[in-house]
């Protein structure tokens, strides 16, 4: 990609307003016309929301967007549609004990109006604070309770670990997803708030050791680091999912299932990881050292060094290898017919294709994760990261990709759910999913946009407290 060296956060200031007066209307709209009897919306059809039964885990975003909106602009009907929908409809999510979205769906609710009661936006309220909490706490344990072992393995990959597990997918105890690399902030923010998982026996599991190891087991099977003979060890590459033999806990082999194969980057997940492992690295940083070997067993500057390889690594490649010109990527950096297009690379994404479609779902995930990891390393060797985040975020807050139709209930267009099983909806005369939105993509987008707002203003935006 071709990266803006100059462009700040203070110049994207009135695209991002923008930004957060569409989402205004849209939170209003949809929260109006949307039949919760039908389930969750998940992706637009022809403009319009509807539901697509797999899991459940786009709730969150749906009452999120509307919290964060008024995080920016301070409409209080916003606040409103967030507190009232988050009390009526999350409880169930809070308890979900067959997934891995804790950290999408109650960080973007619960967590995100309580952020805004700690930053005194809303006026304080001890018990509502406690209700967030309790959330939050019961959350991050439910999720902690996924957990499958594995045998540790000496690897600077895993810093060399006693002891390793992941939090499985909703496929199963056998199955380790990239997508949790983001969801087990809640974890952390459940270890925070002084919490901890009770096992039989009072037996306790600390919510910061199963959030590390998760991070590196991930890191061991999930992420590429190119230091291998295998064909498909490209530096920075993720797969989606690793398989595990829940007889003997051992690696067995990868797979996907929204990607095109095992040996391909799907970059939806990829952006998951650049997301998670920068975030997690700013969350370390807050923990005294003490407190992190307390908890985690290892000491904490091993654990920093590889969290950020895993974060370079992964920013990198998109950056190198899987995005446009314009920073914007297709859905898979593997797509059986992205040869066609030629050098994709140099060119900004094609939309007039009908070849691959593009994610711009992907790309708003992204570009957050690299402003972080850019904010995190600082100074030059952080620039590179921080000015690739802005350069896309400059591409996703404005039109093609910006939905400015109020007749379409979506807000960031060209968004890809599962494209191998061909549930996005495809325009008639095109072959590809084509000008559609999804809850996720337009969720991040308005995170991404928060966080430069902030940024411009001087200040950031974390999910944990600093």
């Amino acid at each position: 990609m071709k990266i803006d060296q100059n462009l700040s956060a203070r110049d994207l200031a009135s695209a991002v307003n923008r930004v957060f007066e569409i989402a205004t209307r849209k939170c209003v709209r949809l929260d109006k016309s949307w039949d919760a009897s039908k389930g969750t919306p998940v992706f637009t059809v022809n403009g319009q929301y509807t539901t697509r039964g797999w899991t459940e885990w786009t709730e969150g975003f749906m009452y999120g967007n509307a919290i964060l909106t008024f995080d920016a602009t301070g409409d209080k009907k916003l606040l409103e549609i967030g507190r009232r929908k988050t009390v009526q409809r999350m409880a169930s999510h809070v308890t979900h004990t067959g997934v891995h979205d804790h950290g999408f769906n109650n960080l973007s609710t619960y967590g995100n109006l309580r952020r805004l009661m700690r930053e005194k936006k809303i006026p304080y309220n001890e018990w509502e604070n406690h209700f967030y909490e309790l959330a939050i706490k019961a959350s991050g344990a439910v999720q902690a309770a996924r957990w499958s072992g594995t045998p540790a393995v000496k690897s600077k990959h895993t810093a060399d670990a006693p002891a390793l597990g992941y939090i499985y997918s909703f496929n199963g105890p056998h199955s380790l997803f990239v997508d949790t690399m983001r969801t087990i902030r809640i974890l952390g923010v459940a270890w925070q708030l002084g919490h901890r998982l009770m096992h039989e026996g009072d037996r306790k599991a600390d919510l910061l050791k199963r959030s590390v190891l998760h991070g590196l087991t991930t890191n061991q099977y999930i992420v590429f680091h190119g230091d291998s003979s295998h064909t498909y060890d490209v530096r920075g590459r993720t797969a989606h999912e690793a398989i595990f033999n829940r007889n003997d806990g051992a690696f067995r082999c990868r797979s996907t299932q929204q990607g095109y194969s095992a040996f391909s980057t799907w970059t939806r997940g990829l952006a998951w990881a650049m997301c998670g492992y920068a975030e997690e690295l700013e969350f370390f940083k807050t923990i005294d050292a003490k407190d992190f070997e307390s908890s985690v067993g290892m000491k904490k500057k091993d654990v920093v060094a590889v969290y950020e390889r895993a974060a370079v690594d992964v920013c990198d490649h998109y950056i190198d290898d899987v995005s446009c010109l314009d920073g914007i990527t297709y859905w898979d950096d593997g797509a059986p017919n992205l040869h066609k297009l030629g050098d994709w690379r140099s060119r900004p994404a094609d939309l007039t294709q009908d070849e691959e479609p593009v994610d711009a779902s992907a790309s708003a995930i992204a570009a957050q994760g690299l402003i972080r990891l850019g904010n995190y390393l600082g100074g030059s060797r952080g620039k590179r990261y921080l000015q690739a985040g802005l350069t896309i975020a400059r591409t996703l807050t404005d039109v093609p990709y910006l939905s400015t139709d109020p007749r379409h209930q979506g807000l960031l267009l060209h968004s890809v759910y599962h494209h191998p099983n061909h549930w996005d909806y495809i325009p008639k005369g095109r072959k590809v999913p084509f000008g559609e939105s999804s809850m996720w993509g337009d969720y991040h987008l308005l995170e991404l946009s928060l966080l430069i707002k902030r940024m411009g203003e001087g200040k950031y935006l974390t999910f944990f407290d600093r």
